[in-house]
């Protein structure tokens, strides 16, 4: 095998070394243009094109100093004397003609390739003024005192929908006309209760204890009244579960008004309400509902018209249970309801006993609705309520029998027209035959509206309105047409102080005899939270009946203050 010339291999090493220098060469200068520009040494090994201009592309020669002589000129001996750069980007070791110079090596120096490796990694210089001077002012701005944030209480978007009175609920003024008082008021956030967990239901139990004077508590004429240093122990329990797709809640109220000065007019009174939703399917549900009043009569009422030494107790309990169904935008309901009212026996005032067991019945409904929501805000609907009436005996104490059946179709909407009004209003009529020949059928008009205004995050308004037409045991009438309005305004002053100003409007016409009542009261109500379980509350209460029945008519004025816990 012929040996490789000498020469031809030292040819082919020196250009492969210069294209690989020429390479480096071109990174270096890429990365010297990132840098601020320097003065240039005299004796630098690369200088710019022919042109002038650094056109960025690698150079395979050594491109001639600007300074060079033009071909062909002789040269001065300045030009001769200046040295070149002994050594090239690799650390070869040259002459003035690019030459390796005798006894140099071909080894890169090792010095060289670390201070070109050092040039490449450095980051190109900033320039221009830091940014954080101009963004602090804008991102670092320091947050708002908490405590002067005002609190926007959360608005009520909706009302629960009115259920069906009791049958002797309408027979009691002073369950209607103190309702405002009895209604939970809206509690800021910050000082609602957070009630007791057990399992998978919050409870928020709370007991009030109250002390006051009350003019007349007997609810008689004025001229009997006798006024009396009143007493008031009251108990709610609220729960409600935290299930996932069903709901079980529930509100019970029970409490006791005393007179220590005049016992004959101490008084229990109470009312709950208990509501189970089950989610059979994303488009069925069905509803069960137990609700129940406790109440007394007044001594002049028409329909017990006797001198009572106590106030007879009325009783009225029942339930709901129903099955609701939605097709797209259509919901039908289904309900069946059945009540009870019972009549304790009255306690004359000469020692005997009135017995008013004849006024005991149950009755029997079935409700039909079927609703269409036009828009999210609206959803009009109609409702029919078929029922019958029974008494547990036969006739009365006057040889009447009282059974009856009734139909009442209404038609009225739900509604949210903004984020500040919620309710539903209805409109219809009632109509009620009688088994009694000797009893005329009823025909009046029924109106129903419950109604919520959020006037300001501060001020919520409630309206609600009711008529029915209720039984009566006076000889000769069918029964009593009944209207009730209240209206109630709570303000909130503080987050922890509230005022509530509410008043009522009660309307009772018996058919066939000549009796009618007209009732009216108003209520205030001052509210101090002092934390989220102890609040004082000072109430003062007017009531007044005025009746053309003789010795019914009354007027009454209460005040009481008292601490309520809630645990």
């Amino acid at each position: 095998m012929r040996a490789w010339p000498t020469a031809g291999w030292r040819s082919w090493s020196l250009g492969v070394l210069g294209l690989a220098a020429a390479l480096l060469g071109h990174e270096a200068a890429a990365q010297t243009r990132a840098t601020p520009p320097t003065a240039a040494p005299a004796d630098a090994d690369a200088a710019p094109t022919a042109s002038g201009a650094d056109d960025g592309l690698p150079t395979l020669r050594r491109a001639r100093p600007s300074a060079a002589p033009i071909a062909g000129a002789p040269t001065t001996g300045e030009e001769t004397g200046r040295s070149r750069n002994p050594t090239d980007a690799l650390g070869i070791r040259t002459g003035s003609g690019g030459n390796r110079t005798s006894g140099a090596t071909a080894r890169p120096d090792p010095r060289a390739l670390t201070n070109l490796l050092r040039q490449r990694a450095a980051p190109p210089r900033r320039t221009g003024s830091a940014t954080a001077r101009i963004v602090r002012p804008q991102i670092q701005v320091p947050p708002p005192d908490l405590r002067l944030t005002p609190v926007v209480q959360n608005p009520v978007v909706g009302v629960p929908l009115p259920t069906t009175l009791p049958l002797a609920g309408l027979q009691t003024p002073g369950s209607l006309l103190n309702a405002t008082l009895r209604r939970a008021p809206l509690v800021d956030e910050a000082y609602a209760p957070l009630g007791l967990r057990l399992g998978t239901f919050t409870i928020l139990p709370s007991i009030q204890q109250s002390i006051g004077y009350d003019t007349n508590p007997e609810q008689v004429t004025r001229q009997r009244a006798r006024g009396s240093v009143a007493l008031r122990t009251e108990a709610e329990l609220n729960f409600r579960s935290d299930w996932s797709a069903s709901e079980l809640a529930g509100e019970l109220r029970g409490g006791y008004l005393d007179f220590p000065d005049n016992q004959a007019a101490s008084r229990p009174n109470g009312a709950g309400n208990v509501r189970l939703r089950l989610d059979a399917n994303r488009d069925t549900r069905v509803d069960v509902e137990g609700r129940f009043l406790l109440e007394t009569q007044r001594a002049g009422s028409p329909d017990l018209n006797a001198t009572v030494s106590s106030r007879p107790l009325i009783a009225s309990y029942g339930t709901t249970v129903g099955v609701t169904e939605n097709f797209n935008r259509l919901q039908l309901s289904l309900r069946g309801l059945v009540d009870r009212s019972e009549f304790e026996d009255a306690r004359l005032s000469n020692g005997t006993v009135l017995s008013q067991a004849d006024r005991n019945l149950n009755q029997f409904g079935l409700r039909v609705r079927a609703a269409y929501e036009i828009s999210p805000v609206i959803s009009p609907f109609i409702d029919i309520l078929a029922d019958t009436r029974v008494y547990d005996r036969r006739v009365d104490s006057n040889g009447i029998r009282r059974d009856s059946d009734g139909v009442t179709p209404t038609f009225g909407a739900t509604f949210a027209l903004t984020r500040f009004v919620a309710g539903e209003i209805s409109a219809g009529f009632q109509r009620r035959d009688y088994v009694d020949p000797a009893l005329r059928g009823l025909t009046a008009p029924v109106v129903n509206a419950a109604l919520i205004w959020t006037a300001s995050p501060l001020t919520t308004v409630r309206v609600n309105a009711a008529t029915s037409l209720i039984e009566t045991s006076i000889a000769n009438s069918s029964g009593v047409f009944t209207q009730a309005a209240t209206v109630e305004v709570q303000h909130d002053l503080l987050r922890n102080l509230s005022i509530t100003l509410g008043a009522g409007y009660l309307a009772s016409d018996y058919d066939r005899v000549n009796i009618t009542e007209q009732g009216f009261s108003a209520t205030a109500r001052l509210d101090y939270r002092f934390n989220r379980w102890l609040t004082m509350r000072g109430s003062y209460i007017y009531q007044q009946i005025d009746s053309s029945s003789a010795g019914a008519s009354f007027s009454a004025n209460t005040w009481l203050l008292g601490l309520r816990v809630n645990p």
